[in-house]
Order: C-alpha cells, then sequence, then structure tokens
C-alpha cells in the first residue's frame, strides 16, 4: 500500500520507518494505524528487514491522538471516519465487537508479534499514543530534545494501547502509576533514570547510534534465533511458571540444534571466522512455532 503518513526504508538490512507528518508533530491518525501495520507485516515477510528502527520526522516523535475534531475526538459516535460499533441486543453498543478496538493497542500488539528487532529512536516529544507506541520497542534511545508524556488523565481518557500491560512491566508498577497518576511531560533525563528509555544522545547522534546498535543485532546473528529469542522473551512475561519458558527452551533447543545454522555457527566459532548463517524467518521458523493461539477481541 502507499503510505502517505509514514516513510518506509531498507539500508544495510535495516528498516527505518519514519512517522511522517511533521507539520501535525507526527499526530497519530487512523490512516498512521493503518499503515504502520502494514509497515511490519512487510518486514515480517522480507528476509532483506533484520532489524527496525522507528522515529520521527523533524521536531517531533508523536504528539499522540490527532485532536483536530476537538471535543469529539475520542468520541467514536461522532466521528464518521471510524468504523461504527454496532448495537448489542441490550441496545447498547457492543463493546466486544471488533469497530470497538483502540486502534493504538491494534499497533502495540502488531510490534508486540515482530520478529525482527524494533529499536525506537524519540527524537522530540513523545506523547499519549506517541509515548505508549513505544513500550512494545525492543530498547528505546531518546534525543535530549525528547519530552515524554503519559497524558491521558490530563485529557479525560485512559492509558491505552496495552499501556497497562507493557508499561509497569518495563518500568515497575510505581514508576508507571506516578507517571500515569500525574500524567506530566517529563524530560529524557528522568526517562532514562526510571529505565523507560537506555540512554540518551545529542540529537545529531540519536540516529547513528540507533543504527550501530541495530548493527549489533544484525552482524554474526541468526535471524531466526534473534526471531524466536524475541517471542520467547516478551510472551514469557506473561507466563504463570517457569516450566512455561523451560518447554519451549526444549523444544527450541532440540530443532535449531539439527539446524544448518547451529552446524554453521559452531563450525564458525572453532574456524575463528564470522558465521554465514541460511536460515530465513520466512521460510525456516520451527513447526512448533507459533506455540500460542492468538488471543480474540470480546
Amino acid at each position: 500500500m502507499p503510505y502517505e503518513t509514514i516513510t518506509y526504508e531498507i539500508s544495510s538490512q535495516i528498516l527505518t520507518i519514519t512517522l511522517n507528518r511533521p507539520d501535525r508533530l507526527n499526530a497519530f491518525t487512523t490512516a498512521m494505524m493503518n499503515e504502520l501495520i502494514d509497515a511490519f507485516d512487510r518486514a515480517d515477510k522480507d528476509d532483506e528487514v533484520r532489524a527496525v528502527i522507528v522515529t520521527g520526522a523533524g521536531r517531533a516523535f508523536c504528539a499522540g491522538a490527532d485532536l483536530a475534531a476537538g471535543a469529539g475526538t475520542f468520541d467514536r459516535a461522532a466521528r464518521p471516519d471510524r468504523p461504527q460499533i454496532p448495537l448489542g441486543r441490550d441496545g447498547e453498543p457492543d463493546l466486544a465487537d471488533d469497530a470497538a478496538r483502540d486502534g493504538g493497542g491494534r499497533v502495540t500488539l502488531r510490534i508486540f508479534s515482530c520478529l525482527k528487532p524494533v529499536i525506537a529512536a524519540i527524537n522530540g516529544p513523545a506523547v499519549g499514543i506517541g509515548a505508549t507506541m513505544l513500550l512494545p520497542m525492543d530498547v528505546r534511545l531518546a534525543s535530549e530534545d525528547a519530552r515524554i508524556g503519559f497524558v491521558f488523565v490530563r485529557r479525560g481518557i485512559i492509558p491505552e494501547a496495552c499501556s497497562s500491560w507493557f508499561l509497569p512491566r518495563i518500568v515497575g508498577i510505581s514508576q508507571a502509576l506516578e507517571w500515569t497518576f500525574s500524567g506530566r511531560v517529563f524530560p529524557a533525563s528522568e526517562a532514562l533514570a526510571g529505565r523507560l528509555v537506555s540512554a540518551v544522545h545529542p540529537p545529531a547522534e540519536l540516529l547513528p547510534a540507533a543504527r550501530r546498535l541495530a548493527r549489533q543485532f544484525i552482524d554474526e546473528t541468526a535471524p531466526v534465533s534473534v526471531a524466536l529469542a524475541r517471542q520467547m522473551m516478551w510472551r514469557m512475561l506473561g507466563a504463570d511458571h517457569p516450566m512455561e519458558a523451560h518447554k519451549i527452551d526444549s523444544r527450541g533447543i532440540f530443532t535449531r540444534g539439527r539446524s544448518a545454522d547451529v552446524k554453521e555457527g559452531v563450525t564458525a566459532f572453532l574456524e575463528k571466522r564470522p558465521a554465514r548463517f541460511t536460515d530465513t524467518v520466512s521460510e525456516d521458523m520451527p513447526a512448533y512455532f507459533p506455540w500460542w493461539s492468538e488471543r480474540p477481541y470480546g
């Protein structure tokens, strides 16, 4: 699909997705939601893409939801540009219907299921959905110009985009509640202290730092192993016992242990040379993958 609100650029196996509405501080729209989902779909299918960087055009990362609709911004019934929710048997909107789903959550769930490492390069203000879309990304780097805010209670709305699941797991429950209860916008230095971001860089050094990190995820690593490791780590956050991890570890060790990649990885190590892995995410994921059933909305 042609993109109007983002750009999609691949260079040296690194895909850079840029939120591209700089005149609106890259404010989030339904079109941007659809384009981001499509971009991650493309990335997963393309073996040329080994890592993804997400950043913003201009001086902002993402200013949150586009508020051009004014007071009706979050009122689905007042938005003809949004799917209308059918009525249930009680005459009230059927909130279990797919049309009731939060758009930000659709994006974060798609990023969560991505098979490639995802790096956020937060170049400027990131508030509302601009902050919550960062959470399922694997590593977050920030510019000194970045400011972040989970501002929902100051708009009379609630945290969205599955952030009540992601944020406490990343920064801990107390820090998550402090930021969401106040709704204040805080600087990159506070995001670093709170472990929301892993590094803060001068503006001109942000994207080069993100690309250097992406290269670490690409060079001398097996794409299938990276894809499996990403899903193992994220999905085990919700497991109720380490036995669940042991089950998946055992399946992975068995199937990957017989792969061409493992033979190459061990041989390259013994021969003191870089490994040349040939298994691809598009063709060589093991038969046990995925080991979960997708959760339906409803």
